[in-house]
């Protein structure tokens, strides 16, 4: 089952959240942190995001299977006039656990969906080169706009990788 949650189910579920970050960076994914994840960065990480879903910027789509949070996808909404039709997939996280059982495809799917009930027509989501995440935007039908070199550090600091950028437009 896939949910958009309030912000205050994000901070009731605060420690589930933190371990599935933690899970998915501590295990090699880039999703803007390193590798060993603290406990503190992530806590704060999750109340900065419970304070965006309150104020309407971000919605938070959380997957629950075998009564465990097992995956999540965000989306950010731009805010601004002229963008209002636009959002940003980000997020996309899936508990090693409950890796290669479709979730990644249902939580993309349910963020799609999400974004058309909220009048988006256009996602945004950037990911790793050689990525699993670039593999399944591909499957998934989105555009590859390009790359950039040398955009960010990998999950554990020791080298810059590169980041695919992809779109999605949205049928209305």
């Amino acid at each position: 089952m896939i949910t958009a949650y309030s912000a205050e189910q994000i901070r009731a579920h605060q420690p589930a959240l933190i371990g599935l970050l933690r899970d998915v960076v501590d295990g090699g994914a880039s999703v803007n942190f390193i590798a060993p994840l603290e406990t503190q960065i992530a806590a704060t990480f999750w109340e900065r995001v419970a304070n965006e879903v309150e104020r309407g910027e971000r919605v938070v789509l959380i997957a629950v299977q075998a009564g465990e949070i097992a995956g999540c996808a965000h989306l950010v909404l731009a805010m601004q006039p002229n963008g209002r039709h636009r959002a940003e997939v980000q997020k996309m996280l899936v508990h090693s656990r409950f890796r290669r059982r479709g979730l990644g495809r249902a939580l993309l799917t349910a963020a799609e969906d999400e974004a058309r009930r909220l009048g988006r027509t256009l996602l945004v989501l950037d990911t790793e080169r050689d990525s699993s995440g670039e593999k399944l935007y591909t499957a998934c039908g989105w555009t590859r706009v390009g790359s950039i070199p040398s955009f960010a550090m990998n999950y554990n600091g020791t080298q810059l990788i590169d980041t695919v950028f992809f779109y999605r437009l949205l049928q209305e």
